[in-house]
């Protein structure tokens, strides 16, 4: 991995967010979903190489919260292309990342985490409606 330095006005800087935080977090709250009865077989059934997958969430989330710029990927048609993703695993999903945020982060860092998880779900949301036709 190369060294993406945060942005001057990252949000995450303020909060004391720093790599290894966004590191800590992202395999936390992984290694929860991969056991989590709901979540786990989601993930588990489609990531092959779970090293390589934590990487790129963790490049993602420093992307979002120190504006690094080090994540190049695109989570929109990954996740749309998921036909058994619920309102269920949204609310799943963000109960155990505001949980895992807020035991690994100051009460801060866990506040934004948790703030930039939400709209994240919420777009994630509105894409996959979309998707569906239930929204135009």
């Amino acid at each position: 991995m190369s060294y993406h330095p945060p942005h001057p006005k990252a949000p995450g800087l303020s909060v004391g967010i720093d790599e290894v935080m966004v590191a800590d977090l992202v395999n936390r709250f992984y290694a929860k979903v991969r056991q989590d009865e709901l979540l786990g077989p989601v993930f588990n059934s489609r990531i092959e190489d779970w090293d390589e997958h934590l990487a790129k969430l963790s490049a993602f989330w420093s992307s979002v919260v120190l504006m690094t710029g080090r994540y190049k990927g695109q989570p929109m048609p990954a996740h749309v292309a998921i036909s058994e993703i619920s309102e269920e695993h949204f609310l799943r999903w963000l109960e155990l990342f505001a949980e895992t945020a807020k035991a690994v982060c100051p009460p801060e860092a866990a506040a934004l985490f948790v703030d930039r998880s939400q709209r994240i779900a919420q777009s994630l949301r509105l894409a996959i409606a979309a998707s569906k036709g239930i929204i135009a």
